[in-house]
């Protein structure tokens, strides 16, 4: 259901010398209250959106796509990516891989200034969730990257009050949007630092991969109650999974909302192993593989650094096997010196989600035909037919994992704004994680 919103301020263009003072005027102006709600701010949090959006603006201006600029992976963009890969002669995956996002880049440059222009820019940096303007957040911050001729950075002000059924008092939103191209942005990244509100946690969330080279992300994070990042969009996930171990080595507190969609899979496989007669076999596992959407493998590499972290094993070795399932075979040593076979497969699946790369399936098992630990995890979507051919003299404890109704980014987004401490569990699963692919380099 849709949260109704009042509008105080319609976006205003102004100019970034009077930013606050057009911010404080919007409060002057409801200060007597004559006949209307009280309008105040918010005092909760601060929240800075990058919103790059680069894949969809490089569509536009190339012309296979003219839906918003608004970062989803929707049925309209899957369809302008495979128009772009079936135009340029490339995989016709429909998702935005980095030899894809290249060849956008490329082919745009080649347009004429007149051409290197993008419909619907300035849809970005209004629109939030309901569930995310639910949360009351005191100021937004939206940060859009455009493509083409620096100009310098533009700036717009407005602000919207969710109505509350039980109050007749507006608390509302400050939103400020700059544009400007990457360059741009990074000249204004000590105005953009200035603009967050003292006294109150600061959320970074970062829709794009994140470049601690970049000045903008390295003022920014510095600033940062806590980075957000949402791993299934990262265009080389094994690489960047390495970038978010080197942050939370430098205490920077990141959030990985793909993380938490592996949720229901991390609950299922703890549950089978519950039982006493089960518990004590765990010691016998030493097979996993796991299976995952092709194209994106965040998902089966955090899975893999969590059961890992759990029983203590030690990443021996990384070997890329390739071909049509990219394969991964990593081994590992349990703490009692038994080995482990791990497997990780990109499975190509017909009717991809908006999530590149969930889970398909999980298979746990023991070359001891005795154990009692074989254990097969499958998406309700899927099936479990692939995991359960794995054969094996065992029987196999199976369970279908139903998937969660709120996988989205925002509504995940919205759940992460209610937890204030660092995820213990998420840093010792991505160190594994991150020992693992050290391994590949």
């Amino acid at each position: 259901m849709s949260t109704p919103l009042v509008a105080l301020q319609k976006p205003k263009d102004i100019s970034l010398e009077t930013l606050e003072t057009e911010l404080h005027k919007i409060w002057l102006s409801q200060s007597t209250g004559q006949g209307v709600p009280i309008a105040t701010r918010a005092t909760t949090f601060t929240m800075v959106i990058y919103e790059p959006e680069e894949f969809q603006q490089l569509l536009g201006a190339l012309g296979f796509y003219d839906g918003p600029i608004d970062g989803i992976h929707g049925p309209q963009t899957r369809s302008a990516i495979e128009a772009a890969q079936k135009t340029y002669k490339l995989d016709h995956t429909g998702r935005m891989d980095n030899a894809t996002l290249d060849r956008l880049r490329e082919e745009f440059a080649k347009q004429p200034d007149e051409r290197q222009t993008v419909e619907n820019l300035n849809a970005r940096g209004y629109s939030l969730s309901d569930a995310i303007a639910d949360r009351n957040p005191s100021r937004i911050i939206t940060l859009c990257p455009t493509l083409g001729e620096d100009t310098g950075v533009t700036a717009q002000v407005s602000a919207y009050c969710p109505v509350q059924k039980k109050s007749d008092r507006l608390v509302c939103c400050e939103y400020i949007t700059l544009r400007g191209t990457k360059a741009a942005l990074d000249r204004v990244g000590e105005l953009i630092q200035s603009l967050l509100l003292p006294n109150l946690p600061t959320f970074i969330w970062w829709k794009a991969t994140p470049n601690p080279e970049q000045e903008l992300f390295r003022v920014l994070s510095r600033s940062a109650s806590c980075v957000i990042v949402d791993s299934c969009y990262f265009s080389d996930p094994d690489r960047e999974l390495l970038k978010m171990q080197e942050l939370i080595e430098q205490e920077i507190y990141i959030a990985d909302l793909n993380w938490h969609r592996l949720a229901a899979w991390q609950e299922l496989a703890a549950a089978a192993y519950d039982p006493p007669e089960r518990r004590s076999s765990l010691g016998e596992l030493d097979r996993i593989a796991i299976d995952y959407e092709k194209g994106n493998d965040s998902q089966a590499m955090m899975f893999l650094g969590w059961f890992a972290s759990r029983l203590g094993w030690k990443p021996q070795s990384y070997t890329f096997e390739g071909g049509d399932y990219d394969i991964k075979r990593i081994k590992l040593i349990s703490p009692n010196g038994k080995e482990i076979d791990a497997e990780l497969a990109g499975i190509p699946v017909a009717d991809m989600g908006e999530i590149p790369g969930d889970l398909v399936g999980l298979r746990l098992d023991s070359q001891n035909p005795n154990a009692d630990c074989c254990t097969i995890l499958c998406s309700e979507t899927t099936g479990c037919m692939r995991m359960e051919s794995g054969g094996g003299a065992q029987s196999c404890r199976t369970e279908q994992v139903t998937t969660l109704s709120d996988q989205k980014a925002e509504l995940l987004m919205a759940q992460q704004l209610q937890r204030w401490g660092r995820d213990v569990l998420y840093e010792e699963s991505l160190a594994v994680t991150a020992q693992i692919l050290q391994l590949a380099i």
